[in-house]
């Protein structure tokens, strides 16, 4: 069984159970699920991601102290510190890992909070351009398992994607990365005979274009260890993760040096065909650089658009 579905599973023989019985009275209050930080919160979980932080846990959410007393909240981690140590031959954890507990009893505030900085219903466009990508992604993976008083569900539909203006910031400058680093240096590199550079360029190149794959397919990208698996499961361009791993995984000898920039414009023009399909932009080129403009041209926000092309990276 994967991560979560050992977590449904736990939650439903041991914990409703032991909501409903001990707490009925603040059952229409609380929410509970699996999100947040590790594998199994996105379905990335192996044999190789159980070796730590890994259990049949699940998180309690509580709204806030005027509704859900201190005493309360105490009792309730009382009650899920005394379920079963041990489900399926996995062990709970006797110890937070590094970044405080992942599971148990939470606030909702202060869960969203850590991961958001803000209150999310307070976000500015210029805020939304500083929070990291992943965070954002953890605050809307994995399931909910019910949520009777409905706080964790709005919070989560409110930041289930960056509103549109911040969405084509980010992405106007991930096209103009693109096409400085890929279309522009990397050649440059090698002609300077500066290999490493030019290799740089690759990596630069391949996580904006990434980030811009992502940002077309309206979904946050998770912490860079996951992004590939995310990558190739994405609707929109999936097929591009062959090339970009072999953009990555290749030298930079001649002939392999042609052959990948051909792969960089290859991946440039199936971008641009999506911008297009997506009406993102005007230019009718294969220069990245100018398509970055156009993207960035067509904001609304007009304070977001005067912003530096590069603010959202």
């Amino acid at each position: 069984m994967r991560g979560m579905e050992i977590s449904r599973a736990y939650f439903e023989e041991f914990g409703y159970p032991m909501l409903k019985e001990q707490f009925p009275e603040v059952m229409p209050y609380l929410a509970a699920g699996l999100f947040g930080s590790g594998a199994e919160c996105f379905g990335f979980d192996d044999e190789v991601s159980r070796d730590h932080d890994f259990e049949p846990g699940f998180c309690i959410f509580l709204p806030g102290e005027d509704v859900v007393d201190r005493r309360t909240a105490f009792l309730l981690e009382r009650a899920y510190a005394k379920l079963p140590k041990e489900y399926g031959g996995i062990k709970r954890s006797l110890m937070q890992p590094v970044g405080g507990a992942r599971r148990g009893v939470l606030r909702t505030e202060e869960f969203f909070r850590d991961r958001l900085g803000a209150n999310p219903a307070e976000i500015p466009n210029t805020l939304w351009l500083t929070l990291p990508e992943q965070s954002l992604a953890e605050a809307v993976n994995g399931e909910l398992f019910f949520d009777n008083y409905g706080e964790v569900s709005r919070i989560r539909e409110a930041v289930r994607f960056y509103p549109e203006d911040v969405r084509r910031k980010k992405l106007a400058g991930s096209l103009l990365l693109m096409a400085q680093a890929g279309q522009y240096n990397y050649t440059r590199c090698l002609a300077h005979g500066e290999t490493a550079a030019a290799q740089l360029a690759v990596c630069e190149f391949v996580k904006s274009a990434c980030e811009s794959i992502f940002l077309l397919n309206r979904g946050y990208q998770p912490y860079y260890k996951w992004t590939f698996r995310a990558l190739r499961a994405l609707p929109l361009l999936s097929e591009e993760a062959e090339l970009l791993e072999y953009l990555l995984t290749t030298d930079n000898e001649p002939e392999t040096a042609e052959e990948k920039y051909h792969v960089i414009e290859g991946i440039a023009a199936d971008i641009i065909d999506e911008l297009m399909e997506q009406n993102l932009t005007e230019a009718t080129c294969g220069d990245l650089e100018k398509h970055a403009y156009s993207v960035n041209d067509r904001i609304a926000d007009g304070e977001l658009r005067n912003l530096h092309i590069l603010a959202g990276v």
